[in-house]
């Protein structure tokens, strides 16, 4: 296994920049079928049975990237995970900008010192602001923390305040959203909710970490983020109840299904649960828990690109993704959607 395996050639042209509206009109490849079918994300009701249960990700995204200014030097600073009450773990631009010990000063009352250097632009912040008061500043200077491949040369707009959340965002924490939710809006979840589909909700607060890129040859030598997050006991309950029922649990992006096969890859069951994981899913991977996926189209050499190979199988997914650009399918955060079945084989 190498990078290159991971690889494709995806034209600028096919990255999205605003999502579909209404969101449930997005497309929607269908690679449960023995071929790939084009659908809109409205027909999803049609290719889920009433005994399933989807799985949707309800952390919040927050306020997570901020711009200063160190003596004359202007910084961006994008969050990545919060290790204290007023410490985070951050990526810095330009990087070298920042030495230990300085300060970024992002307001008159609002600043952070640095602590720790880390690699690939990590910076670890002391805010003077901690817990309830530091989101409260985040919401005041920060703003949305796009993704770099999304072109905003002003920085996130009010549009984005509102595209850039699911429906469910309900606990914040999260530094970038968790994509596949962004599809669901009240027509989708009536229609879902008419053919009988029930819910179940996890948390998850995705880190900037997942777009860092794989640098290594070899895709086992990359270290693989952390990201909190917790099942709750009544989602755990539900989980088990679609099991016995013979039902497939339908994981709404990856990072739904990373905490659920977390939980039991470190439990060997599902069950109430909290911890920080960094599971790294490739090929070969063992799946226990997920049976169908909904995702969208992830970048070349990516770590989720690996994580639908070995969900769905390296020849299906490369297949669907050719089908894909062939076709006019929009890609990455504000793009379409591919449905996808867990390979037996």
């Amino acid at each position: 296994m190498k990078l290159d395996d991971f690889d494709y050639e995806l034209p600028s042209s096919a990255i999205a920049d605003r999502p579909a509206f209404p969101r449930h009109q997005a497309k929607l490849l269908d690679l449960t079928a023995d071929v790939s079918q084009d659908r809109r994300v409205i027909e999803l009701p049609l290719l889920l049975n009433s005994d399933d249960l989807i799985i949707v990700n309800n952390t919040k995204v927050i306020p997570a990237r901020l711009y200063g200014k160190r003596g004359d030097a202007k910084i961006s600073i994008t969050l990545h995970q919060q290790t204290g009450g007023n410490e985070w773990h951050a990526f810095a631009k330009p990087a070298k900008k920042l030495r230990l010990h300085d300060t970024v000063i992002f307001a008159d009352d609002f600043s952070a010192v640095i602590s720790e250097i880390g690699e690939n632009g990590l910076r670890v912040l002391q805010f003077n602001r901690s817990d309830s008061d530091l989101v409260l500043a985040l919401h005041q200077y920060g703003e949305m923390p796009l993704p770099p491949y999304i072109s905003r040369p002003d920085g996130a707009d009010q549009a984005d305040d509102t595209d850039y959340q699911t429906m469910f965002a309900r606990h914040e924490g999260a530094v970038a959203a968790p994509t596949a939710g962004l599809h669901f809006d009240d027509v989708l979840m009536a229609a879902l909710k008419e053919k009988g589909i029930s819910f179940a909700e996890v948390t998850l607060h995705v880190g900037a970490g997942t777009f860092l890129p794989v640098k290594t040859d070899d895709p086992k030598q990359h270290i693989m983020h952390r990201e909190w997050g917790e099942i709750s006991h009544d989602t755990a309950a539900a989980i088990n109840a679609c099991r016995a029922r013979g039902g497939r649990v339908v994981a709404i992006g990856t990072t739904s299904l990373r905490l659920l096969e977390s939980c039991w890859r470190d439990r060997g069951n599902i069950e109430p649960y909290q911890a920080e994981t960094d599971l790294y899913i490739l090929p070969g991977f063992s799946f226990g828990v997920v049976d169908v996926l909904l995702t969208n189209f992830h970048l070349p050499k990516s770590t989720l690109l690996m994580l639908v190979y070995a969900f769905a199988g390296r020849d299906k997914v490369r297949a669907g993704y050719e089908h894909a650009l062939a076709n006019g399918y929009r890609f990455f955060s504000y793009g379409d959607a591919c449905l996808m079945e867990r390979n037996h084989d």
